[in-house]
């Protein structure tokens, strides 16, 4: 995975954000297995709860567009200090795609980054647990 394409990728989907309210712009590349890139950008609403986080966002495109074999993902959070990572109900929907061992790449900038896996920024997921018994 090439994590600085796929970063340079995400960080032009930020780009596209609309982030009124927090002024936070997140954007995300999505690695099909066949070469496909499906982009994302965070869509946010006055009632945050309804808000669409950019991980979640290039899920959607992606399995609107008939993909459900993905190799990894990168997220890019320009306007923050530091790495920030999925949120909770983000790393739910990507575990319902990705594998354990699947990359997950998230930085502020393309030097300042973190690269892990599935499986670490979700432990212990039992469907992971359930589709490797089947």
């Amino acid at each position: 995975m090439d994590h600085d394409r796929l970063f340079a990728i995400a960080l032009e989907a930020a780009n596209s954000s609309y982030s009124p309210y927090s002024k936070f712009r997140v954007g995300a590349a999505l690695l099909c297995a066949d070469g496909t890139v499906f982009s994302g950008a965070n869509v946010e609403n006055r009632s945050f709860g309804l808000t669409v986080c950019a991980e979640r966002s290039a899920v959607s495109a992606a399995v609107s567009a008939g993909k459900r074999d993905f190799l990894g993902i990168v997220v890019a959070t320009p306007d923050a200090d530091y790495p920030v990572s999925p949120c909770g109900a983000c790393r739910q929907v990507l575990s319902e795609f990705l594998a354990s061992a699947a990359p997950v790449v998230f930085g502020c900038s393309a030097a300042n980054r973190v690269v892990t896996t599935m499986g670490e920024l979700l432990p212990n997921d039992a469907l992971h647990e359930l589709k490797e018994r089947r």
